[in-house]
């Protein structure tokens, strides 16, 4: 490229299949991880920064959470922790809402084994989401609950929560430390017991906090920046 700067930025664990690629291109390329936790995973790739990733603050409706009904948002996958939710939800007596992708055939099967045996009283799925309908969700929610079961390398779903000004109760796994503010944009709890007290008192935090957060941290801008 000669003298114009390069930089590629690794979305995915650095463990993955994509993992030897990234040590081959360090030593021309910046690469850029996009937390903490995942940079520490680089396993002998040079880091050149750690980005948090971004989006347009404005572009997402600040909610009340006035539906009354915790969120889950994410892949209809065990490592998403879905059925987890849907437990921790009915422990702590507030309905939820499940949102998921489910094209593949292990996400089928997850849900049938798992997932549908769970639903009913108050815990419902709603199919795959997206645009405004998405929004609506995440604005009207009490809480986004995302109890990951996995080392996830930054999760989007928890910044567009907060640019929603809604909470986040979740497990602190991979960057969500690094996202929620545990007491003030959220919830980061380890057994299910704790996530389901965590989930009965969200409602005490404020959600004019978690946009803000969102506009500080989480914005489009200054990740370009």
């Amino acid at each position: 490229f000669g003298d114009l700067p390069v930089l590629t930025t690794n979305h995915g664990p650095f463990d993955s299949d994509l993992g030897a690629l990234y040590r081959v291109v360090a030593g021309d390329v910046g690469v850029i991880a996009i937390s903490a936790d995942q940079a520490a995973t680089a396993d002998g790739t040079p880091i050149a920064a750690v980005i948090h990733p971004g989006v347009d603050v404005e572009a997402f409706p600040f909610g009340g959470g006035d539906g009354g009904y915790a969120l889950f948002l994410g892949r209809m996958s065990p490592d998403k922790g879905v059925a987890d939710a849907a437990r921790v939800a009915r422990a702590a007596g507030v309905p939820l809402r499940i949102a998921a992708k489910m094209h593949e055939p292990a996400e089928r099967e997850y849900f049938d084994a798992e997932v549908r045996p769970l639903l009913g009283e108050g815990v419902d799925y709603v199919g795959e989401v997206g645009g405004d309908d998405k929004l609506a969700l995440l604005a009207e929610a009490v809480c986004l609950l995302n109890p990951i079961r996995w080392r996830e390398p930054f999760g989007m779903v928890m910044i567009e929560a907060l640019a929603c000004g809604t909470p986040v109760v979740a497990t602190p796994c991979g960057a969500a430390p690094e996202i929620v503010d545990d007491g003030v944009t959220g919830y980061l709890r380890t057994s299910p017991r704790g996530l389901a007290a965590a989930l009965a008192g969200v409602s005490r935090l404020d959600r004019a906090a978690c946009r803000r957060a969102a506009k500080e941290r989480f914005s489009a801008t200054r990740m370009v920046d």
